[in-house]
């Protein structure tokens, strides 16, 4: 088994609190923002805060597998760091024993508005399974495109998520 870990950076002109809430509201968001990607997201308990499990559907677009439940382990508004685990689906069982998520948002300095987004990811390997180095650049590179496709929805609806 390995532990790994990554995490990417990426400046955004979206101020943090806007980001932050669009995070937190991903349940909503998403299937209308890359419904060429995900096709629904269900809260199968909770509503949306801690403990919460949503059930992911991906289109055909995802080669890698069809659906995921996460678990919503962390949503901190004041430090504006939101977290999650896969429990059920995805890649779980197949290459990875564990897998979560860290999204935060610091507001740049100097008051001027835009943010730093910190998405970070831990996993565990499952036993026998190598280090792909190449998988997790995939990954970082359709985290950091879905990021885009939702920062570009919230500069062209301003009054969204404020």
């Amino acid at each position: 088994m390995v532990a790994g870990s990554f995490s990417i950076e990426i400046e955004s002109p979206v101020e943090a609190k806007r980001l932050w809430k669009a995070t937190v509201d991903t349940h909503n968001l998403l299937p209308k923002q890359a419904p060429g990607l995900i096709s629904a997201i269900t809260l199968v308990q909770g509503d949306g805060g801690v403990g919460t499990i949503r059930h992911v559907d991906f289109t055909a677009a995802n080669k890698d597998f069809s659906y995921m439940k996460e678990k919503v382990d962390l949503v901190d508004e004041a430090n504006m760091v939101y977290g999650y685990s896969l429990v059920e689906g995805g890649m779980l069982g197949e290459k990875v024993a564990s897998v979560s998520h860290f999204f935060k948002y610091t507001p740049k300095p100097g008051g001027n508005g835009g943010c730093i987004t910190t998405f970070t990811c831990n996993y565990d390997s499952l036993p026998g399974v190598p280090h792909d180095e190449a998988k997790i650049e995939e990954i970082k590179a359709n985290n950091t495109g879905l990021f885009k496709q939702v920062e570009e929805y919230l500069i062209a609806n301003p009054t969204l998520y404020c």
